[in-house]
């Protein structure tokens, strides 16, 4: 079984590997999962799915928004996936304190950065591989129709500057 403390290992140790890459990063995780039987496999899509649903939050959204100069609904949920990536620190200071971002990131690259859509893809893509069927429902509590927190317009600068000043400080754009 994958415990959460196997799971941020996996992301770790994976991600230092990819060297910043995200679709290496996918590919690598895809590969170490092969390696475990695949009840483990559903378990690390458990801790995944339940992390990427608890970022489902405006000022995250609003964080998204900045780093990428605008976040679409699929951009949003591409960059909850690659903050999952950058494992357990950052992603938990982000969750509880957006805004902290301007400090957990050392730099941020909107090319090659923000965009973790394979790496959501890479538990079912290994089940796949180990059972030759598609992933089963996780059980995981599906995420809630609309995000947590306030809303906050994504094309007004003073909106997002007000609610995430450190991070506009350092990567916002007027």
């Amino acid at each position: 079984m994958t415990d959460e403390t196997e799971f941020w290992e996996i992301i770790d140790a994976t991600r230092e590997a990819a060297g910043g890459d995200p679709d290496e990063h996918a590919d690598l995780v895809v590969e170490r999962l092969l390696q475990l039987d695949p009840d483990s496999v559903l378990d690390f899509a458990r801790h995944f799915e339940t992390r990427y649903n608890r970022a489902y939050h405006w000022d995250l959204w609003a964080a998204a928004a900045i780093l990428l100069g605008g976040a679409s609904d699929d951009a949003f949920d591409y960059f909850r996936c690659w903050l999952i990536g950058q494992g357990r620190e950052i992603f938990e200071g982000a969750v509880h304190d957006p805004d902290s971002l301007a400090e957990l990131i050392d730099e941020f690259d909107e090319e090659v950065d923000g965009d973790g859509e394979e790496l959501g893809y890479a538990a079912d893509e290994a089940y796949e591989q180990l059972t030759g069927a598609v992933a089963p429902d996780l059980g995981v509590t599906p995420q809630a129709p609309e995000p947590e927190g306030t809303p906050v317009d994504f094309e007004d600068s003073q909106a997002l500057a007000d609610r995430l000043p450190r991070l506009w400080e350092r990567f916002g754009v007027d």
